[in-house]
């Protein structure tokens, strides 16, 4: 059997380290925040190329932080991508405004700059891309909208660690970047975590005071906030881990160049990447009109695979308030439809590659 994720093998290949970095923690007795959280906070923005880094206990949580230290509320509308996952609409909704979709690039599953203008409103007051999959989205028409109608720009880059656009590392285009430490993460904690990065040293701030009761000094609350603290143990485990995350990114790379040309003639829809873009692999995604049939062979094949995502936010009973037609978003649909992820992963070997792409072309 061939998994689709192994969540282990980071930790095997990093043991020593992992292990000391634990260890650590535990005989320092600081268990909250502290200076292994604050050591991460500094070394994560000077690896995104950030002003500013603050850790938080998700990437949800870091979302609704940056969306709350840019006063998103009530009555506001957030453009958010229609193909993503439900994370990025639930922070909008969790501050009580609205989250308005925008139909994906059909090439490359990022939201599509060009139907941004057709959906900003009067209560618009944020952009919220998603680098998915790990393929930043197309920021500079982005960027620009948002300056032409004097909009916030929040970016999720839950899957996009290391990733560049336009050779600049994801991490401080935008007002506020979101990332998410979740496990399976291309820089995944043991457990929940997540962090802001940006270059603005106000919203940096609110968001440190609203992490933390609102509170700077403790029992003293400037505003209504909340619990949400990277752990120091997961901070510890990310600091350990960091050093290799460019490592890890380039065996991505080259199992999904395995997986590319392996499957260049078959029938199959591809990923495909603009010139302006260097993503990480976070996943490799794959198209095709008889999904279901090629996950089950794959899976009886003994290959595992995954589907992301296989009912879009707008067709969740979560957001049947929002009376969006399940016909209103049609390339949603159909992504969620014939979308099919490959197995993927640092310690995923050249070899079980080669067995998925023999695997695939025969299911095919």
């Amino acid at each position: 059997m061939i998994p689709f994720l192994d969540l282990g093998a980071s930790y095997r290949e990093l043991k020593a380290e992992i292990d000391a970095a634990i260890h650590r923690v535990l005989d320092s007795g600081w268990y909250i925040l502290g200076p292994e959280v604050d050591a991460f906070e500094e070394e994560w923005a000077a690896y995104c190329g950030a002003n500013h880094a603050v850790g938080v206990a998700n990437g949800l949580d870091a979302l609704i932080l940056a969306l709350r230290a840019l006063d998103v509320g009530p009555g506001d509308e957030v453009i958010v991508p229609s193909n993503t996952f439900i994370a990025t609409w639930l922070a909008v909704t969790a501050v009580g405004a609205r989250p308005v979709p925008v139909e994906p690039d059909p090439t490359t599953h990022n939201i599509d700059p060009t139907r941004i203008s057709a959906a900003i409103t009067a209560a618009t007051k944020v952009l919220l891309p998603v680098h998915l999959y790990g393929q930043p989205a197309d920021l500079d028409p982005i960027l620009a909208l948002a300056h032409q109608h004097g909009l916030a720009v929040v970016e999720d880059a839950a899957q996009a660690h290391g990733a560049r656009y336009k050779g600049q590392r994801i991490g401080a285009h935008g007002d506020v970047v979101c990332w998410s430490f979740y496990p399976g993460k291309n820089l995944g904690a043991l457990g929940d975590g997540g962090a802001v990065t940006t270059n603005r040293a106000d919203l940096a701030d609110r968001i440190r005071v609203l992490r933390n009761y609102g509170s700077r000094v403790k029992y003293v609350n400037e505003v209504p906030g909340m619990n949400s603290r990277l752990d120091p143990i997961q901070a510890a485990v990310l600091r350990a881990k960091l050093p290799y995350l460019d490592v890890w990114t380039e065996r991505r790379r080259a199992i999904s160049a395995a997986y590319g040309e392996g499957l260049k003639d078959s029938d199959l829809i591809l990923p495909q990447v603009p010139g302006w873009a260097d993503p990480v692999w976070h996943l490799y995604v794959i198209r095709s009109d008889r999904r279901d049939e090629l996950q089950r062979r794959l899976s009886e094949a003994g290959v595992g695979t995954s589907i992301h995502y296989p009912i879009p936010p707008h067709m969740q009973a979560a957001y049947a308030d929002l009376g969006v037609p399940a016909e209103a978003l049609p390339l949603a649909r159909q992504l969620a439809a014939e979308v099919l992820s490959l197995p993927m992963g640092p310690q995923f070997s050249l070899v079980d590659a080669a067995k998925v792409i023999e695997a695939v072309r025969a299911a095919a």
